[in-house]
């Protein structure tokens, strides 16, 4: 063994360097596009976020939060964290999701190196840790939106922050239901014109392979109750629950997607790289399923819009599913400072960036 294999910081390197190359070759894309691998390394990397300069945050299982400088040197941001997967960027400030609580990386751009400890924001979340990991996002009411996952495959709880989407001011005051019935939600954005929020949400399991459907779902005002554990997409009347249902209209999924692809992450396209048949629609990240005969899902779909109605269902990038075999599994999206779609990868530990060539 050579004997620089010894040196600490050669130590740190080897550490955060894939085994193998990733087999990006075997990925297909719509004719124009192409795709690369951004940032390797990032164990377990799940929700992102750019910065005003570019650096982009990565969350993850493991307990670290990651920074992708624009030179794509990748730096450790946060440690030791309960599944810090949910993160946003504002004001200079990093917001990150943990279990039970939501905190803050005060001046992050400019201390990379010698990163400000976390500051806890709102620490009364649930502690349980089925469906308790949160992807986070800051609406454009300038609230937070946190959402707080069944705690089960199906269950029906007292507590009602279960199965929900919250809102909070940034300084963790103000903590209300936005929307109840969301068995668990990893994905939502504001649609770019309206305002309104969609979100994704997994349905729930042992219903066989073709039972219930993912959902898109829109929110059009507050309040709304999207059908958790009663209704499973627009018409699965749930074996155990239907009977108890509360007598409320529940809101239906704008789109039903197939069963267990694991929608989580997705973003409307809002860059100028692509071609315009992609400006404002929706781009998801299939996470795949776990629990199917044969695997479904390990891609990134986009879903054409007409204004708020969905025209047209497609995938936009597979490959890591082979001959039910997989290599990668897709997580979140994001849209680049350069219009690039990004997407980070839980199995592969990276970020692919996928840009357009005329």
């Amino acid at each position: 063994m050579r004997k620089l294999l010894f040196i600490p910081t050669v130590l740190l390197i080897l550490a955060t360097a894939p085994v193998f190359a990733l087999p990006i070759e075997k990925l297909s894309l719509p004719p124009g596009f192409s795709v690369e691998v951004y940032a390797e390394g990032l164990e377990t990397a799940r929700g992102m976020a750019f910065s005003n300069e570019g650096i982009l945050f990565v969350g993850s299982k493991n307990g670290n939060v990651y920074a992708v400088t624009p030179q794509r040197d990748v730096k450790i941001v946060a440690r030791g964290l309960s599944m810090p997967v949910g993160l946003d960027f504002h004001g200079g400030d990093l917001w990150v999701s943990e279990i039970s609580r939501i905190i803050r990386l005060k001046n992050i751009e400019s201390n990379l190196d010698v990163p400000p400890e976390p500051l806890a924001v709102n620490d009364t979340f649930p502690k349980e840790r089925s469906h308790g990991w949160k992807f986070i996002k800051i609406g454009p009411d300038n609230k937070l939106y946190v959402p707080v996952g069944a705690p089960c495959n199906v269950c029906l709880r007292k507590d009602r922050r279960f199965a929900s989407i919250m809102r909070m001011d940034l300084d963790g005051r103000n903590l209300e239901l936005f929307a109840e019935g969301v068995r668990n939600t990893v994905g939502f954005d504001w649609h770019p014109d309206s305002g309104e929020l969609w979100f994704t949400d997994n349905g729930r399991d042992l219903m066989g392979d073709n039972l219930p459907p993912d959902e898109i779902n829109r929110a059009t005002q507050e309040g709304l109750h999207f059908g958790f554990p009663f209704l499973h997409g627009k018409s699965v009347e749930d074996p155990a629950f239907w009977n108890k249902r509360p007598q409320t209209v529940f809101t239906l999924p704008e789109y039903e997607l197939p069963a267990h692809v694991a929608a989580l992450g997705m973003r409307f396209y809002t860059g100028s790289m692509f071609p315009e048949y992609y400006r404002n629609g929706i781009f998801v990240a299939e996470h795949g399923s776990w629990n199917r005969s044969r695997k479904i899902g390990y891609r990134v779909s986009f879903i054409r819009l007409r204004g708020s109605s969905p025209l047209q269902y497609e995938t936009f990038a597979s490959g890591w599913l082979v001959k039910d075999t997989t290599w990668g599994r897709p997580v979140d999206v994001e849209i680049g400072p350069d219009g690039a779609l990004y997407v980070s990868d839980d199995r592969a530990n990276c970020v692919y960036r996928i840009y357009y060539e005329k």
